[in-house]
């Protein structure tokens, strides 16, 4: 039997218990992509996370992000845990664990700023998609009665890497209304190309924050997730996009997120406009160690 060590963490908090849950393997060699899978999926997290040595030595690590039924071609939090889980262990030289590391991950190397007690990454540019017309299917598929989705804000498909349908509700009483119907999601959106729904609210519980939020990804196995890195960046550009942000170069934005389900989770996104164009995001938060295991493979 050979033995594989992993650190807990919760991202996005600077609580233990709050936030979101990662497991991060810190030495993934041995590991194959299907034991990968197959450990996500028994460690039940919203994401698992595989370390391994880089295939560009210009790099540091190559990252591999796995949820309970898929690869993830990349995610903020994974990155960011997996960067705060690395410094902990001091696998990283001193220099790039107080400044920048720089992962392999699907979609090309992320880099992760590490100025404590915050960690930032680099998240990509939006692409906008089609605004979804059937309201009334998917203010149903959130148990809510239509009225309850404001006249005024679109239901659109933005991406920064993983496309989420935004879907703006009313108030916060409502967000806490909400019953995720998984029987409407599979007839109106499970084949969708954008089968991920971050519903969200200007009324937040939490002073600082700009947004409360629930994101529902029955698709990857998270029916509800508590913080969702590449969720944040499609919303604020979405704010952006339609003016509900200030007219100002650079927006600091906060999201608040798992509160209904007992792990309240900030993430902290950066935007910078260039005129009416979106040049640059920023995605961070904090992390906080709670524990670890080992999982043992017949080898």
């Amino acid at each position: 039997m050979k033995t594989f060590v992993y650190r807990l963490l919760d991202v996005f908090t600077n609580v233990p218990f709050g936030g979101n849950p990662l497991a991060v393997f810190t030495d993934a060699r041995g590991i194959s992509d299907a034991m990968m899978q197959s450990i996500a999926r028994e460690l039940n997290l919203s994401e698992t996370t595989f370390v391994l040595p880089p295939r560009d030595r210009s790099h540091h690590y190559w990252v591999r992000i796995f949820t309970p039924l898929a690869e993830l071609p990349a995610g903020g939090l994974p990155t960011i845990g997996t960067a705060y889980a690395l410094a902990l262990e001091e696998r990283l030289r001193q220099e790039a664990a107080r400044q920048r590391v720089v992962f392999e991950e699907q979609t090309g190397p992320i880099s992760v700023t590490m100025e404590a007690p915050m960690l930032t990454m680099q998240a990509p540019l939006p692409t906008f998609g089609p605004i979804y017309g059937e309201r009334d299917a998917i203010a149903a598929m959130l148990g809510l009665e239509p009225a309850a989705l404001p006249a005024g804000m679109p239901v659109q498909s933005v991406s920064c890497g993983v496309p989420y349908l935004l879907v703006p509700v009313l108030d916060l009483e409502t967000m806490q209304r909400i019953r995720f119907r998984l029987d409407i999601w599979e007839r109106v959106l499970r084949r969708s190309p954008h089968p991920h729904v971050l519903a969200f609210t200007l009324q937040c519980r939490y002073e600082g924050s700009s947004a409360h939020c629930r994101m529902f990804a029955p698709g990857l196995g998270v029916h509800e997730d508590p913080a969702t890195a590449t969720a944040a960046g499609p919303l604020v550009s979405y704010f952006a996009r339609w003016g509900i942000l200030e007219p100002v170069q650079k927006v600091q934005f906060v999201c608040e997120q798992g509160i209904e389900i007992g792990r309240p989770s900030f993430i902290h996104v950066t935007l910078e406009r260039n005129g009416e164009d979106i040049k640059s995001l920023r995605i961070g938060g904090q992390c906080v160690a709670v524990g670890g295991g080992q999982i043992q493979i017949e080898g």
